[in-house]
């Protein structure tokens, strides 16, 4: 199997829009999104709601096709592929935390975990090895046999986030990950998506929490649509910071 491209972004988004919509009803979520995230990088995507946060990532993991520009996976263009190579794609390389969790009922959390491993081809014994392996990396290894309906919402959330990093990803894409997480276990997951980052892994988050910002080496500012600011975690932790203290 051929080396990936240390050069190349895993993520890149080339003048990205998205209208949804037509005539009078129809909205611009994205206005030319030009982004790359690089192997290694940890990006934040912050706004105010409706500028486009969650519309970005769900182009980005190619859960929907933008109206225009191009999505690329690795170099790998995900508007030229069918539906199956673009299914392809997402399971080997790209791990998804949704808001809702979107985990199967009748399946167990590590079976949920292994599920996309097994479809990608690996055998069942190996896939639950890597879904235990990624249950105690959340530190949650004793919820492998419970079922969905018998998990609390941050423990179905860290099973959603277990099942995105499970195998050798190459790029995560979370949606308000900590969102139903207690303060103590939302450090304890960033802490695990900048480890996934530190070993060559890329990683996009959508947050509105302005405290988890110092774990992103940038942070992209959206506003109607469009990229308005760019900044480290550090610098936007201090403007968010000193902007909800009134600039003083």
């Amino acid at each position: 199997m051929s080396q990936p491209d240390p050069t190349r972004p895993v993520l890149e988004l080339r003048a990205v829009t998205r209208v949804h919509g037509q005539g009078a009803a129809e909205v611009h979520a994205l206005r030319g999104i030009d982004l790359a995230v690089h192997a290694g990088e940890f990006v934040a995507v912050m706004g105010p709601s409706g500028s486009g946060k969650s519309t970005l990532l769900t182009l980005a993991g190619g859960l929907d096709r933008p109206s225009g520009g191009q999505v690329l996976v690795e170099g790998v263009e995900l508007g030229g592929l069918n539906r199956t190579a673009q299914a392809a794609v997402r399971r080997r390389s790209v791990g998804y935390v949704f808001q809702d969790y979107n985990l199967v009922p009748a399946l167990t959390a590590a079976e949920n975990i292994a599920l996309p491993r097994e479809l990608d081809g690996v055998s069942g014994r190996t896939a639950r090895r890597e879904a235990l392996a990624a249950l105690t990396e959340l530190g949650i290894a004793d919820l492998a046999d419970r079922f969905p309906e018998q998990l609390s919402g941050g423990q179905q959330q860290r099973v959603a986030i277990a099942r995105a990093l499970v195998g050798e990803r190459r790029l995560v894409l979370a949606d308000e990950p900590t969102g139903a997480l207690d303060s103590a276990t939302g450090e304890a997951v960033l802490s695990v998506l900048r480890a996934r980052c530190d070993a060559g892994a890329a990683a996009m988050m959508v947050t509105h929490e302005p405290r988890h910002a110092v774990w992103a080496d940038r942070v992209v500012f959206l506003s109607d649509g469009r990229v308005v600011q760019e900044a480290t975690g550090q610098q936007a932790a201090q403007l968010l910071h000193a902007g909800r203290n009134g600039g003083r």
